[in-house]
């Protein structure tokens, strides 16, 4: 049989703690890694996400790949396995990994420590209301200016990457900032 089970992008999140004087070659090393892991099928990306401060040593890289499977593939590699023991001189304990798949991918990042994800509905809800505007923008401003000299499926496909990489980047990265209380009130500071 040929052909993927589970055809749905993957990120996995690895979260890690260096040890004191050492994160300048754990960054050296991880960017090791993540070079080491774009030669694997089905690497969508990934970067490092530093500490959100400096008296805070964890570190979290997120590796997206295409589907669980390729995902598996990297995961289990003897390259990854060399690359861990590398890692292991810089940091303290094993690392903890979560595999997030759609939405929950956008709403797992906000704080230093890595959470479960919000209700489905909450997430529906921002994700709502960072496309709406987006979607209102693009109709008034990219659709009229390319839809004079490009096919509408041409016109659609710009303005639909335009949103998803505004959504990615930008409005997410926010929203999830701004709401952080109500989407994570289990996690509320005193």
């Amino acid at each position: 049989m040929t052909g993927n089970l589970n055809p749905v992008p993957v990120t996995a999140i690895v979260t890690r703690r260096v040890r004191d004087g050492r994160a300048a070659e754990f960054e050296r090393m991880m960017s090791g890694m993540q070079a080491a892991a774009t030669r694997f099928a089905g690497h969508m990306g990934g970067f490092l996400i530093p500490p959100d401060a400096p008296e805070h040593c964890c570190y979290r890289m997120l590796f997206a790949f295409d589907n669980e499977t390729n995902l598996q593939a990297w995961t289990r590699s003897a390259e990854r396995k060399e690359w861990l023991e590398r890692i292991a001189a810089v940091t303290h304990g094993d690392a903890a990994l979560r595999v997030l798949t759609g939405l929950e991918t956008w709403f797992a990042l906000p704080a230093s420590r890595t959470k479960a994800p919000p209700p489905r509905w909450k997430m529906a809800l921002v994700t709502w209301c960072g496309i709406f505007p987006l979607v209102l923008l693009s109709s008034h401003t990219v659709a009229p200016l390319l839809g004079s000299w490009l096919h509408p499926v041409l016109v659609a496909l710009a303005a639909t990457g335009l949103i998803v990489a505004a959504m990615t980047w930008l409005v997410m990265p926010t929203l999830a900032r701004l709401l952080v209380g109500w989407l994570y009130p289990a996690e509320r500071e005193p």
